[in-house]
């Protein structure tokens, strides 16, 4: 059983990933900004992404960004991407899964209780 913490991170590394091969032009900043987190935690996630040889960083003139970077994703950040959206999928049916009953147990909890009013409003 993995830890919520490195889950966390195996969901950033993932949208990182999955964003990157949608769009290697983002800069930094921009992607940041799509991920809903801060440009220094998402330097360090590419930072480990590229220690791993997931991602390379490659210099084109013309790329939008002022320094003329592109992130895209290495063969083997490919077949990892692959492995995280399964794992990702999964995880999200599960939650899925049990907000859907959640919200079915409540659905029922106010039924029980508008009849409950019903009843004692007679």
């Amino acid at each position: 059983m993995t830890s919520r913490q490195a889950r966390l991170q195996e969901d950033t590394y993932f949208r990182i990933m999955h964003i990157l091969q949608e769009d290697p032009d983002l800069t930094q900043r921009e992607l940041a900004e799509r991920l809903g987190i801060s440009v220094g935690g998402l330097n360090y996630c590419l930072k480990a992404l590229i220690e791993k040889g997931l991602v390379k960083m490659n210099s084109f003139a013309s790329a939008k960004n002022k320094f003329g970077y592109i992130y895209v994703l290495t063969p083997r950040g490919i077949a990892e991407k692959a492995s995280l959206t399964q794992a990702f999928l999964q995880r999200k049916m599960v939650e899925y899964e049990a907000l859907r009953a959640e919200i079915e147990a409540l659905k029922a909890e106010v039924v029980k209780h508008t009849d409950d009013a019903q009843l004692k409003g007679k």
